[in-house]
């Protein structure tokens, strides 16, 4: 009897263990390097889960700052007509200064999102990317 107790006792420990290592991976956040040279984003295309949460590392080797912007066609926009000369930190939304590597996190829906830099010029330049999601 008490051989069974033990059998059964480590069956559940394994299937607790199990389905928290899924948990984890389920609920997990992916680290993406995105490099800046030359006034262009490496990679420029993304792809992604819906619903995926993607810590982005944002390393600029340029000698000019640079921003990185996660959003929709709006939100690209809207910073393109924008007048903030520095952001301060939120998800999806960083300057990046001269030589220097900076994150920020954000979570994907179920729909694909642009990213890029809008410093004046840079945007109509090129330098944007593209989150498939799917």
């Amino acid at each position: 009897m008490r051989r069974r107790a033990a059998i059964a006792g480590l069956a559940v420990a394994a299937l607790a263990t199990t389905t928290a290592c899924g948990a984890a991976r389920a609920t997990g956040i992916r680290t993406i390097e995105i490099v800046v040279h030359f006034s262009m984003f490496e990679p420029s295309t993304i792809e992604i889960d819906p619903g995926e949460t993607v810590r982005f590392v944002i390393r600029n080797t340029d000698p000019i700052d640079h921003e990185f912007i996660v959003g929709d066609q709006a939100v690209q926009e809207l910073h393109e007509r924008g007048t903030e000369a520095h952001h301060d930190p939120r998800s999806g939304e960083v300057t990046v200064l001269a030589g220097e590597t900076v994150t920020t996190t954000f979570t994907f829906g179920d729909r694909d999102l642009l990213f890029g830099c809008h410093v004046p010029g840079h945007y109509a330049y090129g330098m944007r990317g593209v989150v498939l999601v799917g």
